[in-house]
């Protein structure tokens, strides 16, 4: 790609999850809409459980720490993820990038440049090559404890995982990088336990975003919400992503 294509940069304060799972929706809504595309970084409020769209709501029985963390249901599949010590991140690319008809490359390419990140930090990764093998009780619960093609590896432990969605051509690819572990999910090391550092947050958001769009030839653009897409967000959190029929559908 020899014209670099424009994207906005955004970097979100600390949210709900309600609010961060309907902003998501939002950019990729404006991806296939308005052909514009976004790359976003951000944390949550509170230690919260983010089902993936096919699991049971029941399923979070299964496990003990987080019963009593806020939950909220994605909008891509996938296990579930406890958000906590972790940067969460969102790309929403339009039809017109040649990536989103790739998403297997798409997700690739965005793994790559998170593990080309880290090793500016001496954090050396590698990308998973092989999917686990599912045991007669099925995949674990936790989007950590499985293993797909292309999961970013620290010392054999996943450190980040993708999903992804796609809308009238447009498709939206979100994840988390686990930062370190948190106490509602203690059997998830991070960084921090594996490496025995972990870098600012700071840092890793300005070169990942950097690598990012070397890799998918984008121009990322410090930018922001439009208020017409904020109002977007405030009703889907409000009836989408705050409501039991939402995030007890399954």
């Amino acid at each position: 790609m020899n014209a670099l294509l424009p994207c906005r940069l955004i970097v979100d304060a600390a949210a709900a999850g309600t609010w961060q799972m309907a902003v998501d929706e939002v950019l990729l809504e404006s991806a296939a809409e308005r052909h514009l595309a976004s790359l976003r970084f951000y944390r949550w409020s509170e230690p919260t459980l983010s089902l993936g769209y096919f699991q049971r709501f029941g399923d979070q029985q299964r496990h003990p720490p987080s019963r009593n963390c806020p939950l909220v249901r994605r909008q891509t599949g996938g296990g579930a993820i406890l958000h906590d010590r972790e940067l969460t991140y969102c790309l929403a690319v339009p039809l017109a990038h040649p990536l989103a008809a790739d998403a297997t490359r798409l997700y690739l390419a965005v793994h790559e440049a998170l593990s080309g990140a880290l090793a500016s930090f001496d954090i050396a990764t590698t990308l998973g090559t092989a999917p686990q093998e599912t045991s007669a009780a099925g995949e674990p619960f936790l989007c950590f404890q499985r293993r797909t093609p292309g999961d970013v590896l620290l010392d054999g432990a996943k450190v980040c995982g993708s999903a992804q969605r796609r809308r009238r051509g447009a498709i939206l690819q979100h994840g988390s990088l686990l930062l370190a572990a948190s106490p509602r999910a203690p059997e998830l090391a991070g960084i921090l336990e594996l490496c025995g550092k972990s870098p600012e947050e700071p840092l890793v958001v300005e070169s990942w975003a950097t690598a990012i769009g070397e890799r998918l030839g984008f121009a990322p653009v410090a930018g922001r919400l439009t208020e017409l897409e904020l109002d977007k967000v405030r009703v889907l959190a409000l009836e989408k992503y705050g409501t039991a029929g939402w995030n007890k559908r399954r």
